[in-house]
Formats: structure tokens, C-alpha cells, sequence
């Protein structure tokens, strides 16, 4: 953790404005359990709360690590971004809200594009066999 007599606050006492206490981890083995996670991040400090993606979904793979503290989380990302778990390289990087939030919204778009596209593949596709009923 932190040398003795050290000050937290005295290795870097201002943080960039993306640093936060949740960081957002991918590439994980599929296998991966939640304790195994605390041991990995545990040794950087204090760990507040670990969510693992779902097996069955795009999740898999993914987790969120909340630490107690801004700058256990800034240590952990800084050793663990790269580290070699179970063959994989993990990626490791602070949550960002508003990028999530841009990429839902882009996977919700699509959706809608693709339910349009459907719906104007079935209209043409009925105005075809009304003209061939009229012919």
C-alpha cells in the first residue's frame, strides 16, 4: 500500500478531472469470481464494492471496483492496466458516466434504426404483392 510516514496526498495532490473512485475493468476471464477480484485490487487499498458483468450478456468480461479512496483507485489503475490475469491483459480505466451514457444511447439508436428499416422492408414488400394482386 503506502510507505509509512508517507502522505497520501503528498505523491500527486492534484488529480486530472477524470479520476475517480469507480473504475470500469474489461478483458476479465469469463471465469473470473468476485473474491479473486479482491485479492487482485485489494493490494492497492480498500475495496468499497466489485460488480461483475452477467455471464449471459454483453457484460461478461467487465466489472466496476469502487474504492474508499480517489487515490487507491489512481494506484490501482496505474499497476493494473496491462496485468496479465488468468492469459489476459486486463484494461483498466476510470468510469465514465457520460461515455457510457453516449454509447447506450448509440446502441439505442441503432435499435430504432434497425425496427425502421424492418418496418419499411415489410411496407415495401406489401405495396410489391398488392400491385402484382392488381396486375
Amino acid at each position: 500500500m503506502i510507505e509509512p510516514g508517507a502522505s497520501r496526498k503528498s505523491t500527486n495532490s492534484r488529480l486530472p478531472p477524470e479520476v475517480n473512485r469507480i473504475l470500469y475493468v474489461r478483458n476479465l476471464p469469463f471465469r473470473i469470481t468476485a473474491e479473486e477480484l479482491y485479492d487482485i485490487f485489494g493490494k492497492y487499498g480498500a475495496v468499497y464494492q466489485i460488480r461483475l458483468g452477467e455471464k449471459s450478456r454483453d457484460t461478461r468480461g467487465t466489472a466496476f471496483v469502487v474504492y474508499e479512496d480517489i487515490y487507491d483507485a489512481k494506484r490501482a489503475v496505474d499497476h493494473l492496466s496491462g496485468f496479465n490475469v488468468g492469459g489476459r491483459y486486463l484494461v483498466v480505466m476510470y468510469y465514465q458516466p457520460a461515455k457510457f451514457e453516449r454509447r447506450a444511447d448509440a446502441e439505442e439508436k441503432k435499435r430504432e434504426l434497425e425496427e425502421l428499416r424492418r418496418q419499411v422492408k415489410l411496407k415495401k414488400a406489401q405495396m410489391a404483392a398488392k400491385e402484382e394482386n392488381q396486375n
